[in-house]
């Protein structure tokens, strides 16, 4: 007769019904938080400005005539807008 018994060696349907569970509540808890940050910035959206100018945001080495390489920031081309 096998001795070797463990409380955390849950095997069967006992181990199957603890894994659904903790995955739904899982679940659960993550569209619960998506929803209210949804709700939260709903009204809460910018525009686009200069859209073509936008860099990648990768600023490595230099440029041709010798300068560091500048790229665009967000702040350059997203502009709140006031939901009135």
């Amino acid at each position: 007769m096998n001795e070797n018994r463990s409380v955390f060696a849950l095997d069967g349907v006992t181990g199957m019904l603890i894994a659904t569970v903790l995955l739904l509540s899982i679940l659960g808890f993550l569209t619960y938080n998506a929803i209210v940050v949804q709700n939260a910035n709903s009204n809460n959206f910018y525009e686009i400005k200069n859209e073509t100018a936008i860099g990648s945001g990768i600023g490595f080495g230099t440029q041709a005539d010798g300068t560091p390489h500048v790229t665009s920031k967000a702040e350059d081309h997203v502009v709140p807008v006031e939901v009135k």
